[in-house]
């Protein structure tokens, strides 16, 4: 028994005739009877009976009919929801960011995808590239923007802009002018630092920035927010290592400043899990969030 024989069987019923059966379902009459009969024989009991020129269908016919419908609609709902077909795909849409990249880069994009996507309900989770990853991997999210550089080969990636991460440090005057200035190794070395935690990626990079000179920063405090550090060091806690994205608001009590003739940044990039199976959901937004925070 499969979903094809049910489909004849309703729609013969629902027609009461093998003939406008065989044109609704582009078959011929003999291949629909053939079908009903081998249902009949796979379930051992008689699905019609002739009454004249009429074919009736029996109670056994019936309480499958019943049945047949039910599995008929639960095939549909099955096929909608796998077509992968981004204009009928109403499942939720899993994103998830860092806090720093959302609150200075992704107002206007994701602004512009609720509408290019009114019917699609996406939710927006903000962790750390560590954690996305993770997400990604197991599934837990469809689309990623994360920091590179990060080692997965399981991911597909889509590299979007690159940001410069700065060394910044109390300043006692409101800074209004953007302006980053040059600073010693020397000066790097034996300041207190406010960073990311250890197991973080962001941090994995300041680390790496600071062992190629050759110095091991004095870290006093970490926190996973960038915001809050920044408020931080603006109190007078300690220098800091942060994207530059996040230090340009206005006013400021810190100043930026960068390594003469070294320069760390970071890359921000779409991911997504590699899969022989992709949502085209996922592709069609990852496409249009790249188009819109390149623009």
């Amino acid at each position: 028994m499969d979903i094809r024989q049910l489909e004849l069987l309703v729609a013969v019923v629902d027609l009461s005739s093998v003939t406008k059966a065989a044109e609704k379902m582009h078959l011929s009459p003999g291949a629909i009877s053939l079908q009903l009969q081998n249902l009949a024989a796979q379930l051992n009991t008689e699905l019609f009976v002739r009454q004249g020129r009429q074919l009736v269908p029996t109670p056994a016919g019936l309480r499958l009919v019943a049945h047949a419908r039910t599995l008929i609609r639960q095939m549909r709902e099955i096929r909608q929801e796998f077509a992968n077909d981004p204009a009928s795909d109403h499942l939720p849409f899993r994103f998830a960011t860092g806090a720093t990249t959302l609150i200075n880069r992704l107002g206007r994009p994701l602004r512009a995808l609720r509408k290019q996507y009114p019917n699609t309900h996406v939710e927006v989770t903000v962790l750390p590239t560590e954690e996305i990853v993770a997400g990604l991997l197991d599934r837990s999210f469809d689309l990623g923007l994360i920091s590179l550089p990060y080692q997965e080969e399981q991911l597909t990636l889509i590299p979007l802009f690159e940001e410069e991460l700065l060394i910044l440090k109390p300043s006692v005057r409101s800074q209004s002018a953007w302006r980053v200035g040059s600073i010693s190794v020397e000066e790097v070395a034996g300041a207190p630092f406010l960073l990311y935690p250890k197991r973080s990626n962001m941090r994995m990079m300041i680390d790496g920035f600071f062992g190629g000179l050759n110095i091991e920063p004095d870290v006093i405090m970490e926190a996973d927010d960038t915001e809050a550090i920044k408020r931080l060091v603006e109190s007078g806690f300690g220098y800091s290592m942060l994207p530059e994205f996040a230090l340009r608001a206005k006013p400021r009590f810190f100043e930026t400043f960068r390594v003469a003739g070294r320069r760390l940044a970071r890359t921000q990039a779409l991911a997504m899990a590699k899969t022989e199976y992709p949502r085209a959901l996922t592709r069609s937004i990852a496409t249009f969030l790249e188009a819109q925070i390149r623009a």
